[in-house]
């Protein structure tokens, strides 16, 4: 299939959908999602949305706690600017219909969560995502200008190095025509063309082995990206959530908001020790990596598999109420958070790193924007502020939007693409020289460049990679795509930009840290 578009939008969270309403009036908007049209990190980000709505709080004291958190590596501007129009951009998700839980008085009730100085973070419950990405797409399936395609992949985006051998492979004046999309259902390669392309394909959790983030997180647009030759930053401050429910086998892994700490519970040893204030004054509301380095600190000391989240002392109709989700799954495998301690442990979370965008949300390839996790705005510095996130993609979406629609109408196909060439390709001989591959990925990735690191083993990391690279090429360029095979060769992309960056980072920021530095 050929098929033509004003916008393409990879990736059906917050900030795909949220773009794809503000533009739908000035052309053709088509959305591309590998799974199903509300499967995305937005959909389980369970703490909410960080913006100031609270007389006692103010832009300056929120600038003030992302600058913190970031430690010393956001860009100002970036940072007033979300921040600042952020509240706009929350009242316009409102008005299409998200929902946020209010006091009996009337008034938002605001969450508090780690590094934040004032309660402002808005929720519905503890499936926040959950509500924006249903009334999201609520707008979406109204508008006739928009149209989604569920179960595409997108493989590659499409450039000027497509259009024949004799364009030099320069990283300038590179520019975006479009995508080709594996059809999973048909088994086809579509050819998809647009004249502006937004890149919102959310995170790469999956890197790891234990993630909070869906199975689809494989760092499809970061990697699309890098092949493309896009510049790529800070890949190496991965946000490990310090409290992801400890129940092995699970995948992915139950995350138990942040906000339950904001709430009041503790985090304590095996022996019941309260021991975040050793680390950091602010206790168990500190920032997330310095939650997560204590929590790995504490578990190496003491050989134990987990430590404990204690909810014990908290008012359980006020718990039940704020956290039903989080209430309901502890039950269904035993534990009664009121007469037991919450086992948790860290697991990867957030890429703070990404795509490098300006202030429009321009990338370095003409006609590409980027928006959401997978890109880098200058917002999260080193570390990134929670609830900060859903808060950017709305900001940065909008701002894309603005350009893009100004940009469009100047802007022509290219007519000479070629259609995807699959000749010398056959099916996969065996999909276990896949599966292992993956498996392999991840496990030297959680040891080596994980919480804490080394530069010996980020050197294993990066030597290993080599040779999987390397494996996986050769099998690539033989073999019939497939999403399994597309996610392999993404993650083994991402994972070479992680141990890369980690590599030349010689001091300790946010969320990297070694203890060789």
């Amino acid at each position: 299939m050929r098929k033509e578009t004003d916008f393409l939008v990879i990736g059906s969270g917050i900030a795909g959908l949220s773009f794809a309403l503000r533009v739908a009036q000035y052309g053709r908007v088509l959305i591309i999602t590998k799974s199903n049209e509300d499967e995305s990190n937005t959909k389980y980000a369970q703490g909410g949305i960080a913006a100031v709505f609270n007389e006692n709080d103010s832009i300056e004291k929120h600038v003030a706690d992302t600058l913190d958190c970031g430690d010393g590596m956001c860009d100002t501007e970036v940072v007033e600017l979300v921040v600042r129009e952020g509240i706009n951009r929350v009242n316009d998700i409102i008005k299409w219909g998200t929902e946020f839980d209010k006091s009996k008085e009337g008034t938002y009730d605001l969450a508090k969560e780690g590094g934040h100085s004032e309660h402002r973070v808005l929720h519905y419950k503890d499936l926040t995502g959950y509500q924006i990405e249903t009334k999201l797409l609520q707008q979406i399936e109204k508008h006739p200008q928009i149209e989604i395609l569920t179960h595409h992949f997108a493989i590659d985006l499409i450039t000027q190095h497509h259009l024949g051998k004799l364009v030099k492979r320069s990283t300038e004046n590179i520019e975006c025509y479009g995508v080709y999309a594996y059809d999973i259902k048909n088994h086809t390669v579509d050819t998809i063309l647009s004249k502006i392309t937004l890149m919102a394909s959310g995170g790469a959790g999956c890197v790891y082995q234990n993630t909070t983030n869906p199975i689809i997180a494989t760092g499809d647009g970061i990697a699309m990206a890098y092949r493309a030759k896009a510049k790529i930053r800070d890949m190496e401050f991965i946000q490990f959530h310090p409290t992801a429910l400890y129940n092995p086998g699970q995948v992915p892994a139950f995350l138990i908001s942040e906000a339950v700490r904001g709430f009041g519970a503790i985090l304590k040893t095996a022996s019941g020790k309260e021991f975040m204030h050793d680390y950091d004054e602010r206790g168990s509301l500190a920032p997330r990596d310095i939650v997560a380095r204590a929590i790995d600190n504490e578990l190496k000391k003491s050989g134990e598999e987990f430590v404990h989240l204690d909810c014990r002392h908290l008012k359980k109709d006020e718990f039940v109420k704020h956290f039903p989700t989080i209430h309901q799954k502890c039950l269904s495998i035993g534990i009664d958070p009121f007469e037991q301690c919450i086992p948790v442990v860290p697991a990867a979370h957030y890429v703070c790193g990404g795509i490098v965008t300006n202030k429009h949300a321009e990338t370095s390839i003409r006609n590409l924007f980027a928006s959401g996790e997978c890109a880098s705005t200058g917002l999260h510095g080193a570390n990134r502020l929670a609830s900060n996130s859903l808060l950017e993609a709305l900001v940065f979406s909008h701002r894309a939007s603005i350009f893009a629609i100004e940009s469009v109408k100047n802007i022509k196909f290219k007519n000479n693409i070629p259609d995807w060439d699959a000749s010398g390709t056959r099916q996969a001989e065996e999909m276990v020289l896949i599966t292992f591959a993956k498996l392999e990925l991840q496990s030297l990735m959680s040891n080596y460049v994980g919480i804490v690191r080394s530069d010996i083993r980020l050197q294993r990391a990066f030597d290993r990679l080599k040779i999987l690279y390397d494996e996986h090429e050769q099998l690539y360029h033989r073999t019939i795509v497939s999403v399994q095979l597309c996610e392999l060769r993404n993650l083994i992309n991402v994972a070479y930009l992680i141990v890369k960056n980690a590599m030349e980072r010689k001091t300790n920021k946010g969320l990297h840290y070694s203890i060789d530095n």
